[in-house]
């Protein structure tokens, strides 16, 4: 009797909390029509490297928040390099006396041809519940809705207790340098206790519909390093082979590199993630994850998810040849052959370490080695309770009780150089999407038409949750 008087008691307190939130995720909803409004023009802009859109996006921005009430002196576009960034101050009243939060996203996105793809990747497209469009995912999903939240917000008179300050990249998919920018050059008007990643963070639906078996909040990242492998040779007439060949000795080296396993590693928090999927993944994956987060060393678990794509890089270092140039002509001997090697670095191994294990596994010291990019490394976050409990009620309008799942990124978001600047970053964007719809960098790049009013959902309650007086 007391077990059904708490539950019933439970639910009711649960749904009153919802309902304070006014959730309807549909073009309906507060804000909504605002939303779409954003997102379409957003997506229209074709804000990819070299088409000089990103500043115009910057400042249309801009100009939807000094409609929506923030001072100018609080708006700020930079122009950085060709690109910008976009800084926008909601001023709180301080009186939780804490520093700022960030919430970060970025404005560009990778380039698309029309020809290849089945609609015009610059027009936003609706069709069969879904937006169609390059950046409908990543990232004008996460831009959009944190936009959405600040202009629905204002325009209630809510006042946070500690101001938030968006700080939107605009070259996050090639160089970061708008990115380095504000947490170096622009730090006074970045400078934040934590960021709020819009870039990371989500949930999987599964293919036939229903609840996600958890949420990923994506809390450290691994290191992204790039290196041309070139080997050199005098060359010559084809119809006179040598014993030594680029071609042939870059292949070898390839080949070695492709044979070599990184050793295994796992801190607390990529234990944490394997341990909560593999409780809700089926079969032998989820038995491999289980077992290696209760014992690292097991090797039949080791084997099971250096097997799957999805998790190798989850527990060590992974380098894969990428690319490949060599010769100048078909009757001619190769005088170099070069392989672009991408390398996704565990935390804490470093760029110098996974350099001269490279060396060591090719034994070759003709082959030259160089660095294509500034390379940064971060340490995981710190896992910090406030943000989970403001996670799980932004998550909780929609799937309530949904469990946070820390996890890993192997890829690179500006989260990276707020670490490096030694201020955490959290991915807590409020994507629930399928995996069979996920396209971001690809062709056709789609969301779900109700995913995206959800996110916009999303962010509403978690700002208020995040910095609310309450």
């Amino acid at each position: 009797m007391f077990n059904s008087m708490f539950k019933f008691l439970f639910v009711t307190l649960l749904l009153l909390v919802l309902s304070s939130y006014s959730f309807s995720a549909d073009i309906n909803m507060p804000f909504g029509q605002k939303a779409f409004e954003i997102y379409k023009t957003s997506v229209e802009m074709r804000t990819a490297e070299g088409q000089h859109q990103v500043p115009t996006l910057a400042r249309y921005l801009a100009s939807e928040f000094k409609k929506g009430g923030f001072p100018e002196e609080d708006i700020h576009v930079l122009e950085i390099e060709g690109t910008a960034a976009l800084v926008v101050r909601y001023r709180g009243d301080d009186s939780l006396g804490k520093k700022p939060i960030s919430i970060s996203a970025h404005m560009d996105v990778v380039d698309a041809l029309r020809e290849d793809w089945e609609r015009d990747p610059f027009t936003l497209v609706e069709e069969n519940g879904y937006y169609f469009g390059r950046g409908t995912v990543d990232n004008k999903l996460g831009m959009t809705a944190v936009t959405a939240g600040f202009l629905r917000l204002k325009a209630e008179g809510w006042v946070p207790g500690r101001d938030l300050i968006i700080a939107f990249s605009g070259d996050e998919e090639t160089s970061m340098n708008s990115t380095k920018a504000l947490v170096n050059e622009y730090r006074n008007l970045t400078d934040s206790e934590f960021v709020l990643n819009a870039d990371a963070g989500g949930a999987s639906i599964p293919e036939s519909g229903g609840r996600p078996a958890s949420y990923g909040m994506q809390a450290a990242e691994k290191t992204y390093a790039t290196w041309d492998i070139t080997v050199r040779n005098p060359g010559g007439h084809s119809s006179r082979p040598r014993e030594d060949n680029a071609i042939y000795d870059l292949a070898h080296a390839l080949t070695k590199i492709q044979r070599y396993k990184f050793p295994v590693r796992y801190n607390d928090l990529t234990l944490a993630y394997l341990k909560g999927t593999g409780a809700r993944t089926e079969g032998k994956l989820g038995k491999a994850m289980l077992d290696f987060s209760a014992n690292p060393k097991d090797s039949a678990a080791i084997a099971t998810l250096r097997s799957n794509s999805s998790f190798v890089g989850t527990i060590g270092t992974t380098c894969v040849a990428t690319m490949l140039r060599a010769g100048h002509a078909e009757n001619a001997l190769a005088q170099s052959a070069t392989a672009t090697v991408n390398c996704r670095i565990f935390p804490g191994i470093g760029v110098e370490k996974t350099l001269s294990q490279l060396k060591i596994t090719i034994n070759n010291p003709a082959v030259e080695f160089v660095l294509l990019d500034e390379v940064t490394e971060t340490d995981p976050s710190p896992l910090r309770q406030d943000v989970i409990v403001a996670l799980q009620k932004a998550i909780d309008i929609k799937y309530p009780g949904l469990e946070i799942i820390p996890s890993m990124s192997s890829g690179a978001t500006d989260g990276m150089h707020f670490r490096a600047a030694g201020i955490p970053s959290y991915g807590v964007n409020g994507q629930y999407g399928k995996s069979s719809d996920s396209f971001a960098h690809g062709l056709n790049e789609r969301v779900l038409v109700e995913s995206f009013y959800d996110n916009v959902a999303h962010w509403y309650v978690l700002l208020q949750a995040i910095a609310g007086k309450d």
